[in-house]
């Protein structure tokens, strides 16, 4: 199974933001874990990062043609990019939203996402690790 995986805006800077929240890690270091236990799983992972709303869109729309599966954290577009919401609904595949700090817990606007009625699962507040159980949702799903 193909799997997309998109990063949305500013997770290109997870290695200058808070390690408690974010994990520690740069975007390349938590890609190439992404794309390990991918091929661990037996995924075929491709990871794409962008801070510019239309290319994350144009990116969903792609997907639709080549992912049997999409794992998405799109960063503070998560609580109001209805734009966003409207490319991930169109999905006909599992769609499981990932953040790595607990948004839940956080800032008043950071508690909402408007994509969470439109996915398949959420996986909230995980680190890294987070992707990793995306990804064994996905994988768990196919068979």
């Amino acid at each position: 199974m193909q799997v997309a995986v998109l990063n949305g805006v500013n997770l290109n800077t997870l290695a200058d933001r808070d390690p408690a929240l974010y994990g520690g890690l740069s975007l390349n270091e938590l890609d190439n874990r992404v794309y390990r236990w991918g091929l661990e799983l037996g995924l075929q992972v491709r990871c794409l990062q962008t801070n510019h709303e239309g290319q994350y869109v144009d990116w969903c729309h792609e997907a639709r043609s080549w992912a049997g599966g999409v794992i998405l954290n799109p960063g503070d577009w998560t609580h109001y990019s209805y734009a966003i919401r409207d490319a991930v609904e169109l999905f006909e595949c599992l769609v499981v939203e990932v953040h790595l700090s607990d948004i839940t817990k956080r800032e008043e606007f950071r508690k909402h996402s408007v994509l969470e009625d439109v996915v398949s699962t959420r996986v909230i507040g995980k680190g890294p690790e987070g992707y990793r159980e995306a990804l064994v949702h996905l994988s768990e799903a196919r068979t």
